[in-house]
């Protein structure tokens, strides 16, 4: 097996956890730190993707990127190139199949940042932004970066939503959880468990960073 499958793999990941990042940061904090209504209905929105079918969710990443679809048609006349059976597609694919893991564990962390600190700050004259950039994130990062892993590894073994919106392209689309199943079609048992192989590594490596940043913000709070 050639690095250019996970090198791709790690690739949509990355990109999945960067698109995810900015979005998951800001309604994590507006649903712990803000009452407003519609939050419960938001709330449901966010964890559809856990529920959904991934090829459902697929299917409708299809329809709106395609060429024919809402962004899919903005996109090709701005750039005159299509969204759907390329990497970035499959990026798209994964962030939102990882999106609710990251957010959920981002608003656990920021629930459990003490409130007193970020009345003292409001007290002072910071707004909620600030607040929340200078208070409650650098207080909460080790869950926050316990969700980004905890996405991450999850964009890493995404295939039901990838395989409907970007294909399995070798060179182009192929991802590790998509190459397994083109070798296990084929009868390719060999180079199927090397695949596999490699995918366990790299979700383990991710897991083992995410328990240890978990164990450790459970220590601090014991202290």
């Amino acid at each position: 097996m050639s690095f250019e499958i996970p090198l791709l793999t790690l690739q949509v990941a990355l990109l999945a956890t960067l698109i995810n990042l900015p979005i998951a940061l800001a309604v994590s904090w507006l649903l712990v730190k803000c009452k407003f209504r519609g939050q419960f209905i938001m709330e449901v929105l966010i964890s559809l993707p856990l529920a959904v079918p991934p090829v459902a969710i697929g299917f409708s990443l299809l329809l709106l990127l395609g060429r024919e679809g809402p962004v899919g048609t903005v996109f090709h006349a701005l750039f005159g190139v299509d969204i759907v059976f390329t990497w970035f597609a499959a990026a798209v694919a994964a962030a939102v199949v990882s999106f609710p893991l990251i957010v959920r564990a981002m608003m656990v962390a920021m629930a459990e940042v003490d409130e007193r600190f970020e009345l003292a700050a409001r007290g002072l004259g910071a707004g909620a932004w600030r607040v929340a950039f200078t208070i409650t994130i650098p207080l909460a990062y080790r869950g926050v970066l316990a969700g980004i892993l905890l996405g991450f590894v999850r964009a890493l073994s995404e295939f039901g939503a990838t395989i409907i919106v970007a294909g399995n392209i070798p060179g182009r689309t192929q991802t590790l959880p998509l190459a397994i199943y083109s070798k296990v079609q084929l009868r390719d048992d060999h180079a199927a468990m090397i695949m596999v192989g490699a995918s366990i590594v790299l979700a383990m490596g991710t897991l083992i960073l995410h328990n240890w940043l978990l164990q450790k913000a459970r220590r601090n709070r014991v202290r």
